[in-house]
């Protein structure tokens, strides 16, 4: 009797202890995953993309620490649209996610404005796998409550549900900021400076979930507008005449701060050494609107040219990628939840429809060559596509748009004429896509059709000031 007593006891323990290890070891072998996205960020407005005017040494030290990809895309040039993509790891027109969802216009109803809950988020596949999922910052997925974070895979979000966000209380005309600032539901503390508000959280995310395999998505709104910096920050660029370039350089040098501050968590937390850590920007800086600078590339946030739509894009993880390290094929926003179901110990099923693939292989050198041989887009009276290294883009109002991005970054020149059968196939291509998209689900008015036109007509500043 004594001896079966003891042997249940025994086999408790051994349980217990064996549940113990089970547990260490998934924690040991999942990396955690963090995505730290800027908006409305400029290409040439980072230092390891070639800025000599702005100071970003950490990001700067993320890049130089993994893998920068020379040829980052995402999937749509305005927020919304290119968040919807990021989320689900498919190109949002595939499920008519093309506009921004904008709630106030009178024609649309707001329960329908945001990511359709049929489809499956990157959060909702990595709590499958056993993670605890945080968001903090800008969401832009819709208000309605069924589009809300927490029930779209997020275990916690501290952010906003609309496009944009006051840095500071009370703008300087006394307005309040648009949006509340939520806490699972609840309203938090007033902001200080929302920049540093959102580091503060995302420290504090890291340090309450060190022991568990985590994601946390970083979605600051900087240096996206209303242009809001601190005084401390502007000091550091006095030299700069431009008032709104001078505020602007401001806000992404405390946006690298953060990320600074980020990343030293992660190693005081000594968890660094096997976390995913992805930097990029949800589209190209709209440099008329908040004075940044896409160069070399041109073009703006809302049109297809390279500028609008080519990012600065670093992803590091020091447990397996070579630091200092650059990928000059074309990679895309969409390639993040594939990679991180796949990193996490997932799949993917063909039934998830994915565009974005598990880039990794190609990134450790496992595999070579191209992740994509093609990537489309489509934005309101827009349409591009790219084969290696052709681009070809289509708007109603003149002949199509082909360069050749291995000769011309800076698509000076229009060489359509000169390969009128190339135009003619690749025409025909984008043509058969677009024509098989599911309409539109709602539009966001006439603000970008009527600029769209004249932002390809533009000059863009090529160069460093």
């Amino acid at each position: 009797m004594v001896l079966n007593k003891l042997s249940i006891i025994f086999s408790v323990f051994l349980l217990i202890f064996l549940s113990l290890n089970i547990r260490a070891k998934n924690k040991t072998d999942k990396p955690n995953f963090i995505i730290i996205l800027a908006d409305d960020l400029g290409y040439g407005d980072v230092g390891f993309t070639g800025s000599t005017q702005i100071r970003t040494p950490n990001i700067d030290a993320l890049a130089n620490a993994g893998v920068t990809f020379t040829q980052g895309y995402v999937s749509a040039p305005v927020c919304g649209p290119s968040r919807a993509g990021l989320m689900t790891g498919r190109n949002q027109v595939n499920f008519g996610f093309d506009n921004n969802p904008i709630v106030d216009l009178p024609q649309f109803d707001e329960n329908f404005v945001g990511l359709p809950v049929n489809e499956t988020t990157i959060a909702d596949r990595l709590a499958e796998l056993g993670y605890v999922n945080g968001l903090i910052g800008k969401w832009h997925l819709g208000e309605a409550e069924h589009f809300h974070p927490l029930k779209r895979g997020f275990h916690e979000f501290w952010g906003y549900l609309g496009g944009g966000h006051n840095y500071v209380p009370v703008n300087p005309k006394g307005k309040p900021y648009p949006y509340k600032i939520l806490c699972n539901y609840k309203e938090p503390q007033p902001i200080t400076y929302i920049t540093d508000d959102k580091g503060d959280e995302c420290v504090d995310f890291i340090r309450r979930h060190k022991d568990e395999p985590f994601f946390l998505y970083a979605s600051f709104n900087a240096p996206h507008a209303p242009m809001q910096a601190t005084e401390e920050d502007l000091k550091l660029y006095a030299h700069i005449k431009d008032e709104k370039r001078r505020t602007y350089c401001a806000m992404v040098h405390r946006l690298d701060v953060n990320v600074g501050r980020i990343m030293n968590e992660l190693k005081k937390q000594k968890i660094d050494k096997n976390t995913v850590v992805v930097f990029f920007s949800d589209n190209g800086g709209p440099c008329h609107h908040n004075a940044s600078l896409n160069m070399p590339l041109r073009g703006a946030k809302g049109t297809l040219l390279e500028g609008g739509i080519r990012v600065p894009f670093t992803m590091t993880w020091p447990k397996h990628l070579k630091a200092g390290t650059e990928f000059n094929h074309p990679i895309s926003s969409l390639d993040l939840t594939p990679t991180f179901v796949v990193l996490a110990g997932g799949s993917i099923d063909a039934k998830a429809k994915l565009d974005g693939v598990n880039i990794f292989p190609y990134v450790n050198g496992e595999e070579a060559g191209r992740p994509h041989e093609q990537i489309l887009w489509r934005f309101t009276i827009s349409a591009g596509i790219r084969e290696g290294n052709w681009k070809l883009v289509r708007l109603p109002d003149r002949l199509p748009m082909l360069y050749d991005l291995s000769k011309d970054i800076a698509e000076q020149n229009n060489v359509a004429d000169e390969n009128r059968e190339l135009v003619e196939l690749m025409l025909k291509k984008l043509g058969d896509w677009d024509i098989t998209r599911p309409q539109v689900l709602y539009l966001e008015g006439n603000k970008w059709r009527r600029e769209q036109v004249d932002l390809y007509d533009r000059k863009y500043q090529l160069v460093q000031p």
